[in-house]
């Protein structure tokens, strides 16, 4: 399962150099995460502030 990123992102930019296989990239006034090249490991998560990462269901 991908992570995405909700609507609590302030697009900070954290996440992004975190990703390993670069999935996250900026859109307007977020970041988003492609989830096809993401491979769940979690680390933009660790490192988001407002906690706006979460687990795909």
């Amino acid at each position: 399962m991908a992570y995405k990123i909700t609507d609590a992102c302030v697009n900070c930019g954290a996440c992004e150099g975190e990703c390993p296989v670069n999935a996250i990239s900026e859109a307007e006034a977020a970041r988003v995460i492609a989830a096809s090249t993401c491979i769940d490991c979690g680390s933009c998560a660790s490192v988001c502030p407002t906690e706006a990462i979460l687990q795909d269901n």
